[in-house]
C-alpha cells in the first residue's frame, strides 16, 4: 500500500506543479458554467426586451392606443418605421418581429367584437424564423393590448354605435347563428346601446372598462409571415447550424495548426529554416497563407455537404458568402499563429486554446443564439469576431442579403486577423 499511495502523491504534486494545466482544470468549467447560467438563468433580473417594428397604417384612436401601449409595455423596445423597412429590419436580424396594422383596423375590430362570424381586420406579424419563440410572446402581448384598446372603443359612444348597427345586419343575414343565440345577441346589443346612450360624469369609472365580456370573440386576427430571403421560401435551421459549427471546428483547425508549428519549433526546423536566406516574417506569412488555404477548404466542403445533405442554400451574395469566408480564413491562421508563438509547450497550449476557442464560439452564438444574451452580453458580442463570421454566413444563406451586408463582418475579421498576426510576429520565438 504504501508504493501506492507514494506514487499517487507523486503524480499529484506534479499536477499542482503544473499552473497551466491546473487553471485550465479549474477555469474552463467555471467560464462555461457562468456562460450558460447567464444565459439560461442565474440570479433574477430584469428580462431583455424584444426588438420590435411597428408600422401603424391606420389613423384611429384603437390603433394609437395600441402602438401607445406597446410602447409602454418595458417587455418591446419598438421602433416605428414604414413597413418596407419594418420589413427589412426583420431579415436583417435587427429586429425580432414587426407588427402591421393595416387601414380601417379601429372600426373593423370594433364591429368585430359582436360578430359571431365574418371576416375580421388582419394584423401582419412578420417574424424571424430563426426566433421563432419571439411569435407566440408577440401574438399574446399584441392581444392583450389591443383587446383593451377595442373593447374601449367597442363600448364608447363614437365607434361603438356604428359597430352595434353593424353587427345587428350581420346578425340578421346571417344563416349560421340559431334562433336562441340570435336572440340573445339582440338583447346583447340593445343593453350596449343604453349604456353608449347613458350620460356619465366625466371621469366615471362604469365608462368602458376594457375588459372583455364573456361570449365575446376576438375583434381581430393575426396573419403570421417568417421573413426569409423570399415569398415562399422557408426558413432552413440547418443554415445556423452549419454556421456556427463550421466556425468551431474550423478554429479547433487553426490550433491544430499552432501545435504543429510548437512541434517543428521543438524539433528545430524552425532554426534550419533560419538560416535560408528568407525572412522571419515571409516564413510566418508561408503558414498563413496555407492556413487560410486549408480553413477555405474546409468551410466549402463543410457547406458542400450541407447544400448537397440538408438543403441548405445561398439565397444571398455568393460574392459576400466567399468574403466573409475568405476572412474568416484568414483569422483562422493568424489564430492559429498566435497561440504558437504566445506557447511555450504543445502541452501546455493546446488546452489553454481550446478554452479561448470555446468561449470565442459560446459568444458568438455557434451554441445559442445571441438573442437569448443578456442585453449587456449581447452588446459585448458585437466585438467578438466568431459572431462577425456566424452573422456573415447566415446574412449570405437564408436571411438573402446582398454583398454590401458582407463587408462590415468581412473587414473586422480581417482587422482581428491582422491584430493577431502581428503580435505573433512581433512575440514569436525561433528556438525551444
Amino acid at each position: 500500500m504504501g508504493p501506492v499511495l507514494a506514487l499517487a502523491r507523486a503524480d499529484v504534486a506534479l499536477f499542482l506543479a503544473n499552473r497551466r494545466a491546473l487553471l485550465v482544470s479549474l477555469v474552463a468549467p467555471i467560464l462555461i458554467a457562468a456562460f450558460f447560467g447567464a444565459v439560461l438563468g442565474g440570479a433574477p433580473k430584469k428580462p431583455s426586451r424584444v426588438p420590435l417594428a411597428v408600422t401603424n397604417l391606420d389613423a384611429s384612436a384603437v390603433a394609437a392606443k395600441i402602438v401607445a401601449a406597446m410602447k409602454a409595455d418595458e417587455t418591446f423596445a419598438i421602433e416605428e418605421a414604414a413597413e418596407p423597412a419594418a420589413r427589412a429590419r426583420v431579415r436583417e436580424g435587427k429586429a425580432r418581429a414587426a407588427v402591421v396594422i393595416p387601414p380601417g383596423f379601429g372600426e373593423a375590430a370594433a364591429a368585430g367584437f359582436f360578430r359571431p362570424d365574418g371576416a375580421k381586420p388582419e394584423i401582419a406579424i412578420l417574424y424571424d424564423p430563426s426566433q421563432a419563440v419571439t411569435l407566440s410572446l408577440v401574438k399574446g402581448l399584441l392581444a392583450q393590448h389591443a383587446m383593451q384598446a377595442v373593447s374601449s372603443a367597442a363600448f364608447g359612444p363614437e365607434m361603438g354605435p356604428k359597430a352595434i348597427e353593424a353587427s345587428r345586419r350581420e346578425l340578421a343575414a346571417s344563416r349560421t347563428v340559431d334562433e336562441a343565440t340570435r336572440r340573445d345577441l339582440g338583447t346583447l346589443f340593445d343593453a350596449v346601446e343604453r349604456l353608449q346612450l347613458r350620460e356619465r360624469a366625466p371621469g366615471d369609472g362604469q365608462a368602458a372598462s376594457g375588459k372583455a365580456m364573456p361570449g365575446f370573440t376576438m375583434p381581430f386576427a393575426t396573419k403570421d409571415e417568417a421573413v426569409t430571403s423570399g415569398a415562399g421560401r422557408r426558413y432552413n435551421a440547418y443554415s445556423h447550424a452549419f454556421a456556427g459549427m463550421a466556425v468551431q471546428f474550423i478554429l479547433f483547425m487553426g490550433i491544430e495548426a499552432g501545435m504543429a508549428l510548437l512541434l517543428m519549433r521543438r524539433q528545430g526546423l524552425w532554426k534550419r529554416l533560419r538560416a535560408a536566406p528568407v525572412s522571419r516574417a515571409a516564413l510566418l506569412a508561408s503558414r498563413v497563407a496555407s492556413g487560410t488555404v486549408i480553413a477555405f477548404g474546409l468551410l466549402l466542403a463543410i457547406y458542400a455537404a450541407a447544400v448537397a445533405v440538408f438543403g441548405v442554400r445561398i439565397e444571398g451574395s455568393a460574392a459576400g458568402f466567399a468574403l466573409v469566408g475568405f476572412a474568416f480564413s484568414v483569422l483562422t491562421a493568424s489564430f492559429g499563429l498566435l497561440v504558437a508563438s504566445l506557447g511555450r509547450t504543445p502541452e501546455a497550449t493546446r488546452g489553454i486554446a481550446v478554452v479561448a476557442t470555446l468561449l470565442l464560439v459560446m459568444l458568438g452564438g455557434a451554441w445559442v443564439p445571441t438573442f437569448v444574451f443578456p442585453d449587456w452580453l449581447q452588446a459585448a458580442t458585437l466585438a467578438v469576431p466568431t459572431r462577425w463570421a456566424i452573422d456573415g454566413l447566415e446574412a449570405a444563406t437564408w436571411r438573402g442579403l446582398g454583398f454590401g451586408t458582407a463587408l462590415v463582418p468581412a473587414a473586422g475579421l480581417l482587422a482581428a486577423a491582422a491584430a493577431c498576426a502581428a503580435i505573433a510576429i512581433a512575440r514569436f520565438r525561433w528556438e525551444e
